[in-house]
């Protein structure tokens, strides 16, 4: 992985494609061409999770158009936003002091961090996206992949950290819900990733 980069440039880079896709307003079918949404579509339709994939990067489709890129970009972007979210709630939770045993105090600070290093590497996978028309674009491309697959494991941490343990059955249930959504999310945009250059 790369470690040494210049962070200005990446910030600069990652708030000016956040910026621009909170910019880009949802779209109904009736006023985005037909081909846009086709393409957002047929590239999520081999996911895992085509569903979600189409709901949630359907709205960018006038954004995206036809261009792979954008879509991986904006499906990276998506998943940030959501692994956001769930670090606010899991946060909220870790934040209520003697409410919870030792046990799901500690599983709850495990899970934030990990929650918060998802998010990091999320952001490293962007920021390696956007070095793409470099002449290391092969590495660039494996960096984003390799972040991408380390923000997966990092939130399968967090839901294993309430596994098999003294845990409240509503506490468990609670962070399975705040963490599959980003989950899938990664999952989606890792797979647009691996297959950016399939035709």
């Amino acid at each position: 992985m790369e470690k040494n980069y210049n962070l200005t440039e990446f910030l600069c880079t990652f708030l000016a494609l956040v910026s621009s896709i909170s910019l880009v307003q949802p779209t109904s079918a009736a006023t985005t061409p037909s081909a846009y949404t086709n393409f957002v579509k047929t590239r999520c339709s081999a996911t895992t999770y085509p569903a979600v994939c189409i709901r949630t990067l359907y709205p960018y489709a006038s954004y995206v158009q036809t261009n792979p890129l954008k879509l991986c970009k904006t499906a990276l972007s998506v998943a940030i936003q959501g692994a956001g979210n769930t670090s606010a709630k899991v946060s909220k939770l870790a934040s209520r002091r003697g409410y919870y045993s030792r046990m799901e105090a500690a599983a709850l600070k495990d899970c934030m961090y990990d929650v918060k290093d998802a998010i990091s590497e999320l952001k490293q996978a962007l920021g390696a996206m956007t070095r793409l028309g470099g002449a290391d674009r092969q590495f660039q491309w494996a960096n984003a992949k390799t972040w991408g697959s380390a923000a997966i494991t990092d939130l399968e941490s967090c839901l294993d950290g309430f596994a098999g343990r003294k845990i409240s059955p509503a506490l468990r249930a609670n962070i399975k819900s705040f963490v599959v959504p980003p989950q899938r999310l990664i999952s989606n945009a890792l797979y647009l990733i691996n297959h950016l250059y399939q035709q």
